[in-house]
């Protein structure tokens, strides 16, 4: 069990959304200290949130982060990009950007932050990826959360050894700006909070927040069909 009470958390993108939801909520539970990252600090108006700077995408950024929150015991990666880039249309640099952002970003403060953890005695690393890890439908946005999951099972095996926990975060629609335009029922970032600090606690591998989610995990095991109807025919 990991415990959020007295831990140290950083949170990447900590200034909207789920991630200032996982900022709160943190508090909540008794976190003595909450780093929230963003490209700007000023974003950051969470009360009692220490803002950090941070561009997950930049390695310098990263380390100068690191060297600023040697108390970490907790890393949660929620920054994300959300370009959907088809993979026959758009400029493969849109592919590229949210490759960098959705995968190397979180790869990259993993590789800083996870030998602070262990220095403070082991703790947490939980991975935010997404419904659409496992359905092929945002082009490069699908793809780069599919690579998330995948890092993310990797990193567990890793870690273990090194008293470090993983787990990853899956999640459909929420009621956040990055989902305004979308017209289908979503999850407040406050549940989704909850359920991920939940998993952090009991040590789950994984945390499927809402419905669509289990549901698209649970087609995975039958006929590639089931999951995209837009094959039949």
């Amino acid at each position: 069990m990991t415990e959020i009470a007295g831990a140290t958390v950083l949170v990447t993108g900590g200034s909207r959304g789920i991630g200032r939801a996982l900022v709160e909520a943190l508090y909540e539970r008794g976190a003595k200290k909450v780093y929230a990252t963003a490209r700007d600090v000023s974003t950051v108006r969470t009360p009692g949130a220490i803002p950090l700077a941070l561009e997950v995408t930049d390695p310098a950024s990263v380390a100068a982060a690191a060297a600023q929150a040697q108390d970490v015991t907790i890393l949660i990666n929620n920054a994300g990009r959300a370009v959907n880039a088809s993979f026959l249309d758009a400029p493969i640099e849109d592919v590229r950007t949210e490759f960098e952002t959705n995968f190397y970003g979180p790869l990259l403060t993993a590789r800083a932050f996870v030998p602070i953890i262990e220095r403070n005695g082991g703790g947490h690393l939980l991975n935010v990826a997404s419904v659409l890890s496992w359905i092929g439908l945002a082009g490069s946005y699908s793809a780069s959360k599919a690579a998330l999951w995948s890092q993310t099972n990797s990193l567990r095996l890793d870690l273990k050894p090194r008293g470090i926990g993983v787990t990853g975060l899956h999640v459909g629609y929420v009621d956040t700006d990055l989902a305004a335009h979308i017209d289908a029922p979503k999850s407040s970032p406050a549940d989704v909070a909850r359920q991920a600090l939940d998993g952090i606690e009991s040590n789950a591998f994984e945390v499927l927040a809402d419905e669509l989610s289990r549901r698209v995990k649970q087609g995975l095991a039958g006929d590639i069909g089931a999951l995209y109807p837009q094959l039949a025919g």
